[in-house]
């Protein structure tokens, strides 16, 4: 018991590491994309990712070969091309805090297609959960909002996520997958396609200056290698649902920095806004949690 609670308090404590690392991230892209076309900097972050984690998939003397290869490139596709090319080209004109609030109602587009898809039926609470979030949505880019093309791609980028997570639910269910195979390859894949969309996509040169290669360093090595590495002990200790409780924070810790380093501060809409899907989001992971002890 002792080496049980133990195993948790470290992962707690891995956890909040990944909420400030992955939180902070959007600032950290939105400084680098001033210096580079977005689907570049995604490529770059990517692919070095992705090769990073081969690295220590030799060094754990893993395997390399793909466990489902045409799996893990729609898993990639969706979940790392469309979400990071997505998300990092509305970051472009769009508040660091904004679009991170509005990828990360990724849960709530996961609720919604759960059930035609795996038919995950929803429950009162959930749907109490679903209209609440809506409501935030609908104050940052409804008709009293301002809203651009940005807003948008932010939301687009938090549905690509959501359908790969839900590919990822249909493949767990055929059996066995390794984590660690599936983030790398998955991230491969989708870096390949990001790859093709920055030659394809006109965009402006990249600056090799420092805070470029700093902002570069911190996503191959920190938001990728490292985030992803905590993220797969998270998971293999805490029950799911406990771990995306924890990183709904990540949207409070880019707000919070943005408005340190970036001096951003939402209009008093937006700000409900974010509030209301925090809110939401909060309350379907509460909502979820109860259902599966019911179940």
């Amino acid at each position: 018991m002792p080496a049980r609670a133990d195993r948790r308090t470290l992962a707690l404590l891995a956890l909040a590491v990944l909420v400030v690392i992955w939180g902070y991230n959007w600032v950290v892209i939105k400084i680098a994309v001033r210096d580079a076309s977005p689907f570049t900097f995604a490529a770059w972050r990517t692919i070095g990712g992705a090769i990073t984690l081969m690295a220590a998939a030799l060094v754990l003397r893993r395997s390399l070969r793909p466990q489902f290869p045409a799996a893990f490139f729609w898993i990639g596709l969706f979940q790392t091309a469309l979400f990071l090319g997505l998300s990092t080209w509305a970051i472009v004109s769009a508040g660091a805090a904004q679009v991170a609030m509005l990828a990360y109602t990724m849960p709530l587009w996961v609720a919604l297609l759960s059930w035609p898809v795996l038919g995950e039926r929803i429950g009162p609470w959930q749907g109490l959960a679903i209209v609440v979030a809506l409501a935030g949505i609908a104050c940052m880019i409804g008709p009293l909002h301002a809203v651009g093309l940005a807003e948008w791609l932010a939301v687009a980028a938090g549905l690509a996520w959501a359908i790969g997570i839900i590919l990822t639910k249909r493949l767990q269910r055929r059996g066995h997958v390794d984590l660690l195979g599936l983030t790398m390859w998955q991230m491969l894949f989708g870096g390949l396609v990001l790859t093709i969309a920055a030659l394809m996509m006109p965009g402006h040169a990249t600056t090799w200056n420092t805070p470029y290669l700093l902002a570069l360093v911190y996503n191959i090595v920190l938001a990728t290698a490292l985030g992803y590495t905590l993220w797969i002990y998270v998971l293999d200790v805490l029950p799911a649902r406990d771990a995306g409780m924890g990183v709904l924070a990540n949207p409070v810790v880019s707000a919070l920095a943005a408005w340190l380093q970036l001096g951003e501060v939402p209009t008093r809409l937006s700000g409900t806004g974010m509030i209301l899907i925090a809110a939401g989001l909060v309350l379907l992971s509460l909502a979820e949690r109860r259902a599966s002890r019911a179940a």
